[in-house]
């Protein structure tokens, strides 16, 4: 069955979804099982690495990073998952290029400790690492930083389902470092734990669109809900585009507008990527919206198929060879495949996992935690995704060809380009 074990685990492996954990199935391709909640652990002894600072890598493009975080509230949708609760709310991380490369303004947290805590307990690490130590990973971008001059292309990120925004910092800061706005969308109700603004104070979010998939009664149940939320997450980041680019003094559905972001941002320029979940939600978006012009799927399974709109956008499909292979278990990617008519590259990256596609194997690696089952590091994973996406968006919005989209390549042998 697709996420659901007998019934007394079926949450347990949904909720478990990270590559260093020993659970990591939640969101994972079609095809996966419960074999994927038993995959082997490996790390170093107890109290080893404990204290350890952590750091996300140096960024590679010329540009410094400034950054702000957003509360964005949508008067016109209700959320789906807690009706109750009113309007449909997200938050957002967005980096932007600044203009020192060097600042001297506040780095921006990776997370709050108690967003830290939620994820750490959820992924069954709490007792490896400690809420404080994620939360005070090392980024590079430094808080509300002078913008470099210009507008920029747009690029919107949506996470693996139960995943903090957070997770994606690394691929926005190395986007935003060579001249990209991003804006990270943290989707209410979807992660292990997500803290928003209530009045005066703030609350911490958890999943309850995890129990809402877990009490689906079977895996076409699943599968059903799983589309809806990918369908809800475009919705999510269509807002974000009408929230970023609206003129300061023009009314919009937010209730709070973010003045003064669109002299940052082309809105001829937008593109979505996003990993697992957000994946497809980002290559719904370019479907149902037609200002997003080009989206990356990383390693996410298409429980929602582009809308026919979007079959002659442009689109990159980046997976894992065990699981995303024309010949893998996971059958969405080729009907997906066979829909789309305009630019298309199919890539697979032998020895990556699932969630080689995010923040958690870098931070992992540093830690000395590794998973055997997808032995490619998590650096040489960044270094791949980091470089392949960039390159999409160079060529697709920015029309500067990147001849690394073409074939195969002798520097990176483990990435295999698939035309079935």
């Amino acid at each position: 069955m697709l996420l659901h074990s007998p019934r007394g685990r079926a949450l347990a492996v949904l909720l478990s979804a990270c590559l260093l954990t020993p659970a990591a199935v939640a969101c994972a391709p079609a095809g996966a099982s419960s074999r994927a909640a038993g995959s082997d652990l490996s790390a170093p002894g107890s109290g080893e690495h404990r204290d350890t600072r952590l750091s996300l890598p140096r960024p590679t493009g010329r540009y410094g990073i400034g950054g702000t975080t957003l509360h964005l509230t949508d008067t016109a949708r209700r959320d789906p998952w807690v009706p109750s609760a009113g309007d449909r709310q997200v938050m957002v991380s967005l980096r932007y290029p600044a203009r020192h490369r060097s600042g001297h303004g506040a780095r921006m947290p990776y997370m709050s400790a108690k967003e830290a805590r939620l994820l750490l307990e959820g992924q069954k690490l709490d007792k490896r690492l400690k809420a404080g130590q994620l939360a005070s990973t090392r980024t590079h971008t430094r808080q509300d930083a002078r913008p470099a001059e210009g507008r920029h292309p747009l690029i919107l990120l949506s996470p693996g389902f139960t995943l903090h925004r957070a997770t994606l910092t690394v691929l926005a800061e190395d986007l935003a470092s060579h001249g990209y706005a991003v804006a990270l969308v943290g989707h209410a109700y979807e992660s292990f734990g997500s803290t928003f603004p209530d009045g005066d104070s703030s609350r911490t979010l958890t999943c309850v669109a995890c129990e809402t998939v877990e009490k689906a009664p079977d895996d076409d149940g699943e599968k059903r809900i799983l589309a809806r939320a990918a369908r809800t997450r475009a919705a999510d980041l269509s807002f974000v585009v009408d929230e970023l680019t609206r003129q300061p003094g023009k009314t919009g559905r937010g209730q709070t507008a973010p003045h003064g972001y669109s002299r940052l941002i082309d809105p001829r320029r937008i593109g979505a990527a996003g990993h697992s979940l957000g994946g497809n939600a980002a290559a719904v978006a370019a479907g149902t919206d037609r200002r997003v012009r080009a989206a990356a799927d990383l390693d996410g399974s298409s429980f929602a198929p582009v809308p026919r709109a979007g079959t002659g956008r442009p689109l990159l499909m980046l997976g894992t060879r065990e699981e995303h292979t024309p010949q893998a278990d996971d059958r969405t990617w080729p009907r997906q495949w066979s829909r789309l008519h305009g630019w298309k590259r199919w890539l697979t990256v032998a020895g990556a996992g699932h969630f080689s596609f995010n923040d958690l194997p870098i931070l992992g690696g540093l830690l000395g935690m590794s998973d055997p089952s997808a032995p490619l590091s998590g650096e040489r994973c960044r270094e791949i995704t980091t470089d392949y996406v960039t390159a999409f968006f160079d060529q697709h919005l920015r029309g500067r060809h990147r001849s690394l989209l073409n074939a195969p390549t002798k520097t990176n042998p483990e990435v295999t380009f698939h035309n079935p």
